[in-house]
C-alpha cells in the first residue's frame, strides 16, 4: 500500500500532472491518499512527481492516520465502535490489516471521505522543489514517508511524548 501526499500549488503546473493529480484526488496541499501498488499507480505517480511524494506506508503509522485522521462524510471522526457496520473491521488495527492485506480499500469504507486532510509537517518541509534524493521532498521516499505522515499527524505535540508546545 502507497501513501501519495501533495507537496506543492497549482501555480505553472503542466496539464498532464494536473490531471493526474484530480485521478488521485490530490487537489489540496496537505492532502494523502491511500493507493494499491502498481504498474497503473506508479505510472500516474510518476506523471505527477513534481507536485506529489509517496512510499510504502507501515502498518502503526497506518493505524495513526485512520485514528486521528480519517472522517466520515459530515465531517465526523471516525470512532471504533463505528468500525464494524462501516468496514466489518473491529478495531482500527484490525482495519489496517485489511487494508494493508488488499482485502478492503480505504475508500470502499462506508461514508468515508477518501482523501485524508493532514497539518503542514512540523519543521516544515525541505526543499519543495527537488526530489527526495537530492535533499528535497518531491518524488519517491519509500519508508521514509512513514516520517513525514507522523509529523503531520498532530500539530504541536512531540511524537516521543517529552514535550507539548
Amino acid at each position: 500500500m502507497l501513501a501519495a501526499i501533495r507537496i506543492r500549488g497549482t501555480t505553472g503546473m503542466k496539464p498532464r500532472a494536473a490531471k493526474t493529480a484530480e485521478l488521485l484526488r490530490l487537489n489540496r496541499i496537505n492532502h494523502m491518499v491511500l493507493v494499491p501498488e502498481g504498474k497503473e499507480t506508479e505510472g500516474m505517480l510518476m506523471a505527477a512527481k513534481d507536485y506529489v511524494t509517496w512510499g510504502e506506508i507501515d502498518r502503526e503509522t497506518l493505524i495513526m492516520t485512520l485514528r486521528l485522521r480519517s472522517l466520515l462524510k459530515g465531517r465526523k471522526k471516525l470512532e471504533e465502535n463505528d468500525l464494524k457496520e462501516r468496514s466489518g473491521a473491529e478495531s482500527f488495527e484490525q482495519l489496517a490489516d485489511m487494508i494493508l492485506e488488499g482485502k478492503l480499500k480505504y475508500r470502499e469504507i462506508r461514508d468515508i471521505v477518501p482523501v485524508i486532510r493532514l497539518h503542514p509537517p512540523k519543521g516544515g518541509y525541505e526543499y519543495i522543489r527537488k526530489p527526495y534524493g537530492n535533499g528535497g521532498s518531491l518524488g519517491y521516499r519509500g519508508k521514509e514517508i512513514n516520517i513525514l505522515i507522523r509529523k503531520m499527524l498532530k500539530p504541536g505535540d512531540d511524537l516521543n511524548g517529552k514535550n507539548k508546545n
